[in-house]
């Protein structure tokens, strides 16, 4: 029995490197893992961001829309066509990959994100 899980598992793990290889399509592994970890950085900003957003919706003596609200949290400013609720809404589009790069830029881009 134990045999059979066994190869079972090899079997997903194979199954799940080819999916992985599909939707890589013509990326090198080392690109795809710069692409992956992009989108992993710019989901966990969007992320923090949304809540701290929503936190300081309910706060009538807060502006959710104003970056210093956020550096003084220290949570990233993410410009609206950067967050991911946008990208998320525009995934089909065939400029997506252009999209994201340029949500990265802006949220490189803005002041408020600067380290020291």
């Amino acid at each position: 029995m134990a045999q059979n899980t066994r190869s079972a598992d090899l079997d997903f793990a194979a199954d799940l490197f080819k999916a992985a290889d599909k939707m890589r399509g013509g990326l090198e592994p080392s690109e795809c893992k710069r692409v992956a970890l992009g989108l992993i950085f710019l989901k966990y900003i969007s992320e923090a961001f949304q809540a701290m957003h929503d936190q300081l919706a309910e706060d009538e003596f807060a502006d959710p829309e104003d970056p210093e609200e956020y550096l003084a949290e220290n949570v990233f400013w993410v410009p609206e066509t950067a967050r991911w609720s946008h990208n998320q809404n525009n995934a089909k589009s065939e400029n997506i990959g252009k999209m994201i790069d340029d949500a990265m830029e802006a949220i490189e881009a803005e002041p408020t994100n600067e380290t020291p």
